[in-house]
């Protein structure tokens, strides 16, 4: 197996007075795509946002390249070399494209070959550069939030729900897009579209009350239909 790109160890966090994770242990591989599952509430975004320092983890430990994290201010872990795109995207609906790129660039300057390679994976990004991102599509707003997380080189991308609200031939097209983005980044993937996350995943791990209640490769997952059932609640349409 891979080495360990990211760790966490009996992670608790709590929001307000509500204890949401409890003590959620969990191993990312470098390279790849690694999915995050379960039902609505179960504690996926909070892990995310709590790796990302958004929200504090109370007890247990978060390691990211052997470096411990958990205590970290977001910044901070951003220039560690880990992105995030939250389920609303953030993206400025007020700026252009182009404004919007600038701002995830380090001093607001493009290296013109990723940017070039950004608009292979996602040639609407240039067609519609000098456009207000209010003005996008859903599919075409979710390309531009996930061309920011790229627009630097990252060690680790922390995506949350992308296919959320996007029709199945943009689904499609993400799927090619993430399998390319994959080849140079791993990517820590939290999806509720069962077909997408096991077009994508190696590994899986499934969180249920704010515990890892399952955890192993992707393909005996989708191989057996039994646990599927004792575990997810997802959509399992083949977008």
């Amino acid at each position: 197996m891979s080495e360990s790109l990211l760790r966490l160890e009996g992670v608790h966090t709590d929001i307000a007075q509500y204890h949401i994770l409890h003590g959620i242990s969990l191993d990312v591989p470098a390279g790849g795509v690694h999915v995050l599952l379960g039902r609505n509430g179960a504690g996926k975004t909070t892990t995310l946002r709590t790796i990302m320092g958004l929200w504090r983890a109370r007890q247990g430990t978060i390691r990211f390249r052997g470096q411990d994290i958990t205590a970290m201010q977001t910044p901070d872990i951003a220039r560690l070399g880990v992105a995030f795109v939250p389920e609303n995207m953030g993206i400025f609906g007020g700026l252009t494209v182009e404004e919007n790129m600038r701002l995830a660039a380090h001093g607001g300057r493009f290296d013109s070959q990723r940017l070039r390679h950004i608009f292979e994976i996602f040639p609407a990004m240039e067609k519609f550069w000098h456009n207000q991102a209010s003005s996008l599509s859903g599919g075409q707003k979710q390309m531009l939030a996930i061309s920011r997380a790229i627009i630097e080189k990252r060690d680790l991308i922390l995506i949350d729900e992308p296919t959320k609200g996007l029709a199945p031939a943009i689904i499609r097209a993400m799927i090619e897009a993430f399998r390319e983005i994959a080849t140079e980044t791993t990517i820590l993937l939290v999806e509720q579209n069962f077909h997408f996350a096991s077009a994508l995943g190696q590994s899986v791990a499934v969180i249920d009350d704010g515990r890892i209640v399952h955890h192993g490769l992707m393909s005996d997952l989708v191989a057996d239909q039994a646990l599927q059932n004792r575990f997810l609640s997802l959509s399992m349409e083949a977008n």
